[in-house]
């Protein structure tokens, strides 16, 4: 464990001390620290991938979102990081700079890790994918993650109409966001031709994030002729990933091996 603390100026104090529940998830948390899952060298493929976990930016769904699927990274021979980022408090910097610092401390460590600093990614799930979007997008394009991996995103689009989603919306933008703000931070709207590589993974039975949020980015991805794949299973609720009793758990590990593979022998 490799642990970072950052500050941002503009960020409002948690109202409660962070805390942590025996599902391991994280809330008000307040300093930022990454978990290192360093792949065996006999195996390491070289690869890197930044893990940004979800919660609808009121608290951090360590274990599945994060932990479970640094360890499947890792016995693939991918190391992985699991960014513990502070939450926004409506000021959407703060876990921004948070994303951003887990990459360029990837990047910085590679040679500790064995790793090929220019095959670094991000993976998010959720919130956690929307603030990977969020992060790769404010980056200049020489510091962007190589690819992304977006699992269950609420990257934006018709997903705030939904009650508790726009809670989850005012948690990162506050409550005097304007409609403007909204499509400033609905991710469809970010991209371009020089947007990441992107892996979309979703499910048709999710409630809590409709599929058709990543649809929308997806077609915005082809709009703009980024390389992409989408996976849309039928069944599954919101928070599949890291549940190995999960249908599709194995033929989603599989689409996420392939996509590793493939990406790591593209320029």
């Amino acid at each position: 464990l490799n642990s970072a603390t950052a500050k941002a100026e503009n960020a409002e104090p948690a109202t409660d001390d962070e805390t942590i529940d025996s599902k391991l998830n994280m809330s008000q948390t307040s300093s930022t620290d990454f978990y290192i899952y360093k792949a065996d060298p006999a195996k390491a493929t070289g690869q890197g991938v930044v893990v940004v976990p979800g919660g609808g930016y009121y608290k951090l769904s360590m274990q599945y979102d994060g932990f479970k699927i640094a360890q499947y990274l890792r016995s693939i021979g991918v190391t992985a990081i699991v960014v513990k980022y502070r939450l926004p408090n409506g000021v959407r910097e703060v876990p921004i700079e948070d994303a951003i610092a887990g990459l360029r401390y990837m990047r910085e460590q590679a040679e500790v890790l064995g790793i090929d600093p220019q095959q670094v990614g991000m993976l998010g799930c959720s919130a956690g994918g929307h603030l990977t979007s969020l992060a790769t997008h404010a980056l200049a394009v020489a510091e962007r993650p190589k690819f992304n991996i977006l699992i269950y995103p609420s990257t934006g689009g018709d997903v705030w109409s939904n009650y508790r989603l726009q809670n989850c919306f005012e948690r990162l933008l506050g409550k005097w966001r304007t409609q403007v703000d909204i499509e400033n931070n609905s991710c469809e709207n970010l991209v371009t031709p020089n947007t990441p590589p992107t892996l979309l993974m979703h499910t048709h039975e999710d409630t809590t994030v409709p599929s058709t949020i990543t649809t929308e980015y997806y077609k915005a991805l082809k709009r703009h002729g980024v390389r992409s794949a989408l996976y849309l299973y039928p069944a599954g609720a919101h928070g599949w990933a890291g549940h190995d009793e999960w249908h599709y758990a194995e033929p989603a590990k599989r689409a996420i091996a392939d996509w590793l593979e493939i990406e790591k022998n593209r320029k």
